[in-house]
């Protein structure tokens, strides 16, 4: 399997400005620019996408690992926040909310253990990682 996605950039760094575009058509000239990724103006950024990437894929890795153990959760709402510092992307901060009444706790938190190293997106970062977990049983 093979995704894509093109970005397009026009101009220097700060006075530029790029699109962004995916397979999927879900990014469709999203727009991004220099104040977006490293000030506050509103829009997406590399590291949000990396973030939004890392939650997507842990979430679904977590429900893979719990259907393994019997568990079929709720819900899973997963937050990742990146860190950039120097130009490094440092640290994706996991903070996951597993609600699964009747499962046991232990095999929720083995399970989010084991889906925290070896989500794809995971696998592919090169950064430090880090899960808070909250399991509701």
């Amino acid at each position: 399997m093979q995704r894509n996605a093109t970005a397009v950039w026009s101009g220097g760094l700060k006075d530029g400005n790029g699109v962004l575009k995916t397979q999927s058509g879900t990014l469709s000239d999203t727009k991004y620019d220099f104040r977006m990724r490293f000030e506050d103006a509103p829009g997406t950024n590399p590291e949000e996408l990396v973030a939004a990437a890392h939650a997507g894929c842990f979430s679904m890795a977590l429900s893979a690992k719990l259907g393994d153990r019997g568990i079929t959760p709720e819900s899973i709402t997963t937050k990742s926040t990146i860190t950039l510092e120097a130009g490094t992307l440092t640290k994706s901060e996991l903070a996951c909310e597993v609600r699964a009444t009747g499962a046991d706790k232990a095999k929720v938190e083995e399970a989010a253990a084991e889906a925290k190293a070896g989500c794809p997106i995971s696998k592919a970062l090169n950064l430090e990682i880090t899960l808070d977990l909250t399991v509701s049983v």
